[in-house]
């Protein structure tokens, strides 16, 4: 049964994002951005067919106009539903290439993979998580997730660092100037290779050395139930045998 309550996830799939869109599934209805309908039709039809509520939208969220279409939409099918918790799952940008083969149009969608992309929809979330205040069971809760990339800047992964790094220095800001006016943003570190089903191949020494995706939805929804007296900014999660 799912509250009034509405939860978006932008950046859905078949891994991290399927599995937080069914954990909060479980209390809000959820909204899936995806740019291909092939990410989110399956896991709308199997929300909706549990008992909850689900709609996907086709959005490309390093495109102003379509978070903003998405967002009407939104608002247009949920009128009356508080926004309690908005989600940047959003992949893109991932390019590993020595720095003198790098092109200006890598570079520049790794930035706009993350960083625009995270800021358009910051900027759409944030106005509908203020009015939610009142009325949401958890303090309205915006996520951001990250990577080794948002803290290390390997080599050859200039482009995809440069993304991740911007989105970290967005939320720490949104972090400082709304966690006052309660809101919880948070940023989360995805330390690992996540158990998903194109790393399925990927041989490891341990076969518990990949993150879970319904491990990693657990802890964002731990960052959600967080009361305002104890906000946590940043996790980084990891495989214990991950090196860091």
């Amino acid at each position: 049964m799912t509250s009034k309550g509405l939860a978006i996830i932008a950046g859905v799939g078949p891994g991290t994002g399927a599995s937080i869109a069914r954990r909060f599934a479980k209390l809000y209805s959820v909204v899936l951005l995806s740019r291909s309908p092939s990410n989110f039709e399956p896991l709308v039809q199997e929300i909706n067919s549990s008992g909850g509520k689900a709609i996907g939208i086709s959005t490309d969220v390093s495109d102003a106009n379509s978070v903003k279409s998405a967002f009407d939409e939104i608002e247009k099918q949920f009128p009356d539903s508080p926004l309690a918790a908005s989600i940047f799952n959003a992949a893109g940008g991932f390019v590993r290439k020595p720095f003198l083969e790098l092109t200006d149009e890598e570079y520049s969608t790794g930035l706009d993979s993350q960083a625009k992309a995270g800021f358009y929809f910051a900027q759409r979330s944030l106005p509908l998580l203020l009015k939610a205040r009142e009325s949401s069971p958890h303090p309205p809760t915006l996520i951001f997730t990250g990577a080794t990339a948002s803290i290390k800047g390997s080599a050859q992964f200039a482009a995809f660092a440069s993304g991740k790094f911007a989105l970290r220095a967005l939320a720490q800001s949104l972090a400082r100037e709304f966690g006052p006016q309660g809101i919880h943003v948070s940023h989360a570190i995805i330390d690992g290779i996540i158990d998903i089903p194109r790393t399925k191949q990927w041989v490891l020494p341990h076969e518990d050395a990949k993150l879970s995706p319904d491990s990693i939805a657990d802890s964002y929804w731990y960052l959600h139930t967080q009361p305002r007296t104890t906000f946590a900014f940043e996790l980084d999660l990891r495989p214990y045998i991950e090196k860091w």
